[in-house]
């Protein structure tokens, strides 16, 4: 059938529905508040089911070859001694390739450069999302962790919720042999290589909502980290103060439904995750091809709308399940062997492709 449709968002989830929408047939226009894609931005790992999505979407050469496989890293213990070894080369065995590590701002562009270029606005707020439905013939909810789609479909029914942790991420102009997280009391660090030079990074520390921030940050993960094993004290030393990015990590409590009517809710709008597992931008692009792919040929945009739903609601809400207990699990502070034990063995079970 085809039709008029918008994406409230131009980040990973809304370019990608754009893209697939526009295969199905379906006209595009995507309403971006900012003002331009973002030039600068921390690292993704882009799992195999991901890049499936990719290549459905006629992108997954190009975002392979803007990126590298994950090389293998170790989930260790604050002096260094090994956890875990993660097996790049099992998980690619698995599931037919390994995972690729590509920045925000690059996958976004290769997104966006797939799409003519008058497909996206930006500078576009949406203030009133019942208007678009008024005007298009599907309006699709793709703005993030504090959508203003989702609000107006559910209202706050179903509110953020606090994970328990502070985190803070960032890159630094430092070369590291291998990547990987250090699990302490209450606290990890993990590092990311980021190509010649430069580590993508992230720390987290279970703490009480609404804790004062801290006045130095770096000082503050000095504190926290310094005595951690090399090298995390290189890396916090060659830290620059103003690229380092702080938040509370939330996640959304369940949702009843993605759809309704001729609205459909995708990525953090529909399930927003703690970052723990790694998912957040994948389960954002599988959203966008399941979505197109219900949509394609439809003669009741309503109909397909709850297909897409029963498609994706449960897989992806499993795995942001999944991250808040990874993230609870991280935040142990006592029966550390234990918790050590269930790591080893999530690991052995494998996270989705």
């Amino acid at each position: 059938m085809g039709g008029r449709a918008v994406v409230v968002g131009g980040g990973i989830g809304g370019l990608a529905a754009a893209l697939g929408l526009r295969a199905a047939g379906w006209e595009v226009t995507v309403l971006e508040r900012s003002a331009a894609l973002p030039a600068t931005g921390t690292g993704l790992g882009i799992w195999p089911a991901a890049l499936r999505a990719l290549d459905t979407l006629g992108v997954g050469a190009e975002v392979r070859r803007a990126g590298r496989p994950q090389a293998g890293g170790a989930f260790r213990r604050p002096d260094g001694s090994r956890i875990a070894t993660l097996d790049v080369d099992r998980l690619a065995r698995r599931h037919g390739e390994p995972v690729h590590l590509v920045t925000r701002p690059v996958l976004l562009a290769v997104l966006a450069g797939a799409l003519p270029a008058d497909v996206v606005r930006f500078g576009a707020p949406v203030a009133d999302p019942g208007a678009l439905v008024e005007a298009y013939d599907l309006v699709v909810g793709a703005d993030g962790i504090n959508s203003t789609v989702r609000a107006a479909l559910h209202g706050d029914r179903y509110p953020l919720r606090y994970a328990g942790t502070v985190a803070w991420r960032g890159v630094a102009d430092v070369e590291v042999a291998e990547g990987g997280e250090t699990w302490g009391r209450g606290r990890k660090f993990g590092l990311t290589p980021a190509g010649p030079g430069r580590t993508n990074w992230y720390a987290a520390v279970a703490r009480p909502e609404g804790r004062p921030a801290p006045a130095d940050d770096r000082a503050e993960l000095r504190r926290l980290f310094g005595d951690w094993h090399e090298p995390i004290p290189r890396l916090l030393d060659a830290l620059d103060p103003a690229g380092i990015l702080r938040h509370e990590v939330r996640d959304l409590t369940p949702l009843p439904s993605y759809v309704s009517g001729r609205v459909a809710l995708l990525g953090d709008a529909a399930h927003a995750m703690t970052p723990d597992l790694g998912q957040g931008a994948c389960q954002a692009l599988i959203d966008a091809v399941a979505l197109a792919d219900c949509l394609r040929d439809a003669d009741d945009p309503a109909a397909a709308l709850r297909a897409y739903d029963r498609r994706r609601r449960r897989p992806a809400q499993r795995i942001a399940a999944g991250a808040r207990w990874a993230g609870r699990l991280s935040q142990a502070r006592r029966l550390l062997p234990a918790r050590d034990a269930l790591l080893r063995l999530a690991l052995a079970a494998g996270p989705p492709g």
